[in-house]
């Protein structure tokens, strides 16, 4: 994953501004104030419900504060499940409506030539219309959700493994079951595993295994190392939404609310267009706040004055950037 620094190549200067003393580097930051702003991009096993691998994300950690997960799997699904704790929460719904993928076994009931499935396939990519299923969470209304990608990667007798790419919310086991509707010979799910979820991706997933003998090293050994592998900082969450890298002075004010002023922005990436929505960074690459740009790229380099951005969620405590009237009593 690209860190924040790598990003600041890419990024417009408006106004020069150095980081001061507060706040921390992400990687740098204390390790219990680390869990604190801390996502673990977790490999689910098959078995246990979401809910249950998250109290155990929970008690291995011995964690005290605030926990979730970010897009639920059935108990018989494996793959990425990304977990938040505590100011990461704040992010879940981002991370939750991102774009899914998923490697499963299509079981048809009937015995159906490759070419007639491959063109159900075509037709079951782009816009569809799916209810929920009985057993789901959510209203049972029809919605339309996309499918980006449907492929067949191999087929050995009735059995098709597929890779899909689907919008957030699209229920693949229904998938499939239409899939075999529309066939004619009826079809059913075997095997699901989601590879994918927004940038959390398989290959830099990790296990509950993982997860504790970490822990275990550093609280045995005080080794943080590994910890810090396992657990990312929360601003890995934001690396594909454009930034707008802000003053010191400028951050305790979002942080309680008030929007991002153009007089506040120090840098900014280079492609944002007006209603983009924005990660407002600090000069030491913390995230602040998701925001809502109110200008395009070229409009806050060239403007003296105005909103930059309204803000959506403000992700950073309160307290850890003071006011600019308490930094002139403290100097």
């Amino acid at each position: 994953m690209r860190s924040f620094a790598d990003a600041q190549e890419e990024l417009i200067v408006k106004s020069i501004a150095e980081p001061g003393p507060y706040g921390y580097r992400p990687r740098e930051r204390p390790l219990l104030f680390y869990l604190d702003h801390g996502i673990i991009n977790l490999d689910k096993p098959k078995g246990p419900t979401s809910h249950t691998v998250t109290k155990l994300v929970k008690r291995i950690l011995e964690y005290p504060g605030k926990i979730g997960h970010c897009g639920t799997l059935d108990p018989k699904v494996s793959g990425v499940l990304p977990i938040v704790l505590g100011n990461a929460t704040k992010l879940s719904r981002l991370i939750a409506g991102s774009d899914k993928e998923y490697v499963g076994v299509l079981y048809l009931h009937g015995d159906v030539d490759e070419s007639e499935l491959r063109e159900a396939l075509d037709k079951f990519t782009g816009p569809i219309f799916q209810r929920p299923p009985v057993k789901s969470a959510v209203k049972r209304t029809l919605r339309v959700r996309r499918v980006y990608e449907l492929e067949l990667l191999e087929s050995e007798g009735r059995f098709h493994l597929l890779r899909t790419r689907v919008e957030s919310g699209t229920y693949i086991r229904k998938l499939f079951f239409d899939i075999g509707e529309y066939l004619g010979v009826g079809a059913s799910m075997r095997e699901l595993r989601r590879i994918r979820s927004g940038i959390f991706s398989e290959r830099e997933s990790v296990t509950l295994q993982d997860l504790y003998e970490a822990y275990v090293r550093w609280k045995e050994r005080g080794e943080e190392d590994r910890l810090r592998e396992v657990v990312l900082p929360l601003e890995v969450a934001v690396a594909h939404l454009p930034k707008v890298v802000v003053k010191d002075s400028a951050v305790a004010s979002i942080t309680h609310g008030a929007s991002l002023k153009v007089k506040g922005v120090s840098m900014l990436s280079k492609d944002i267009k007006k209603g983009s929505l924005v990660a407002i960074m600090t000069l030491k690459g913390e995230l602040v706040a998701i925001g809502r740009s109110t200008m395009s790229s070229e409009d806050m380099v060239s403007s003296e004055s105005g909103v930059a951005a309204d803000i959506e969620r403000v992700i950073m405590p309160r307290d850890l950037y003071p006011p600019m009237w308490k930094r002139r009593e403290e100097a």
